[in-house]
């Protein structure tokens, strides 16, 4: 094997599209690790850390060639301190977006890659502002069926958008992808290049 070969840790679609949104060529391989946040941990080493977990895992199931790297992705919303996952049910889909309703919260992301040389990490952190939700709108938006495997109980590049009022930092990564630190530890380990053809082909 000449080229590396990149497998993505995750089951998520919407990193798989963003990958290849950008070219990329990989192959899913998504593991089962256990995401719970240790004690007083802080937000960012705990979304880092499970990043890094998810790759090693699927790094060592592999095999470890040497010619293998392993993306993975950990994303979680935060409102002061208080870290939101995927909702486990409508009442707490419903409660998630009352704390959200109305205010401005964080969205991290990181990304890890392990490969050969070791585990690269990188991170983006996003705010996004959300209009008010009234309570009807939030049971609705359970119903859709969409918030049910979302950090934070929304989908950006869903239904969810006309909650959102104003964003700073990556979309992408709001997405749970963050693709310009993704594109650049890929670029490094050779995996990722710009070719005039994607330019030519969005024309």
């Amino acid at each position: 094997m000449n080229q590396a070969t990149l497998c993505l840790a995750s089951a998520s679609p919407r990193r798989a599209e963003l990958l290849r949104q950008i070219g990329v060529s990989f192959r899913s391989y998504p593991v089962d690790i256990d995401e719970s946040r240790t004690g007083d941990e802080p937000v960012l080493n705990f979304v880092q850390r499970i990043a890094g977990e998810k790759a090693n895992e699927a790094w060592r199931e592999l095999g470890g060639a040497e010619k293998l790297c392993v993306l993975a992705a950990d994303t979680v919303v935060v409102v002061a301190d208080a870290v939101f996952g995927k909702p486990r049910d409508s009442a707490d889909c419903v409660a998630m977006l009352g704390r959200l309703s109305g205010r401005t919260h964080v969205v991290l992301t990181a990304v890890a890659l392990r490969h050969g040389g070791g585990m690269d990490v990188r991170y983006s952190r996003s705010r996004v502002r959300f209009r008010v939700i009234p309570e009807s709108e939030r049971l609705a938006y359970w119903g859709s069926g969409e918030p049910r495997d979302k950090a934070g109980a929304y989908a950006i590049q869903g239904l969810g958008a006309v909650f959102v009022r104003r964003i700073e930092g990556s979309y992408s990564g709001v997405m749970g992808l963050p693709l310009f630190e993704t594109a650049a530890m890929l670029q490094s380990r050779g995996l990722f290049r710009i070719a005039r053809s994607q330019f030519e082909e969005s024309v």
